[in-house]
């Protein structure tokens, strides 16, 4: 037995002297009592004590121990649940463009016309593209969980108006109306120890998604607020929102709700946002009502 059990067993004994001696002690005038007892009847009565406590012992530990067994066997078996959706949803975003380009060389080596061939030749060159900017998400996500933070202190005010003028050239927003919330007086957003890369992408990354999935004449507001020891983060949006039963996965690896899978992306940007939030220490949720939009927040760490 190790020295934990031990040590366990032989308290147990000494408790369970102490509370027969207290018992004693409260019952009778005199605490003194005299006991003649013969060793061999000694020895059996400790022995038959001692046996009692080790029994126990070994019963709390060894059921300490197979709770311990069961969760490690639970964790284990939702992280393999977790890497199998995973690689099923890998085999689905590979193997869509993959046949795309298969098609489009097909198509390529048959057509005779020029026009046909510059289709063919353009539905290739989108479909690498997505291939090429699936991997590099897959990239970004195995580095934020290894790589060391490159930290400094981050000027959050201008993180996110930069993102909000990159987010407003692009030509998907031109019948969106965007908005920009952001604290300017009599101070700004305070400074925060992060990755100012990381954070700008996972800015933009919520301002393009918000985009994306919104549509024409839906507003998109980004808005911050600083609280106590954090800084608030917000994208929000009037758009379709998310349904119910997806809320629980989008923030899972390559996950596509039913309303939006028939919009062109990789299923690793909100991912990749919870990996950079969490890096930094902070958190991130999210709160959707079907038919009138979503909010996200970040909420992350002062200092």
């Amino acid at each position: 037995m190790p020295r934990s059990r031990w040590g366990f067993a032989f308290g147990w004994v000494a408790f369970s002297a102490l509370i027969i001696a207290l018992l004693i002690d409260a019952q009778t005038d005199n605490p003194i009592v005299y006991v003649r007892i013969d060793l061999a009847t000694l020895a059996l009565c400790m022995g038959a004590m001692l046996s009692c406590v080790m029994a126990l012992s070994w019963w709390f530990i060894n059921h300490r121990e197979r709770r311990v067994r069961i969760e490690a066997m639970r964790i284990q078996a939702q992280a393999s649940d977790e890497r199998r959706r995973f690689l099923r949803r890998l085999d689905h975003e590979l193997k869509n463009p993959l046949t795309a380009i298969h098609a489009g060389l097909a198509n390529l080596a048959d057509s005779a016309s020029l026009d046909s061939r510059q289709e063919a030749l353009s539905s290739v060159k989108a479909q690498t593209v997505r291939i090429s900017h699936l991997t590099a998400d897959l990239r970004k996500l195995a580095q934020l969980e290894i790589g060391e933070l490159e930290r400094g202190p981050v000027d959050l005010n201008e993180i996110l108006e930069e993102a909000f003028m990159v987010a407003e050239e692009d030509p998907r927003a031109a019948d969106r109306r965007l908005n920009l919330s952001i604290p300017r007086a009599p101070w700004p957003l305070p400074k925060i120890n992060g990755d100012r890369d990381l954070l700008f992408l996972a800015t933009f990354n919520l301002l393009d998604n918000a985009i994306k999935y919104s549509r024409p004449g839906d507003t998109i507001e980004l808005r911050a607020f600083e609280g106590g020891t954090m800084v608030t983060i917000e994208i929000a949006d009037t758009g379709p929102g998310i349904a119910e039963e997806d809320l629980p996965y989008v923030w899972d690896e390559l996950y596509r709700g039913h309303t939006t899978r028939s919009v062109e992306g990789s299923g690793l940007g909100l991912t990749l946002v919870r990996a950079i939030v969490e890096r930094h220490g902070g958190q991130a949720n999210i709160r959707s009502r079907t038919g009138q939009g979503t909010v996200i927040s970040l909420r992350i760490p002062i200092g």
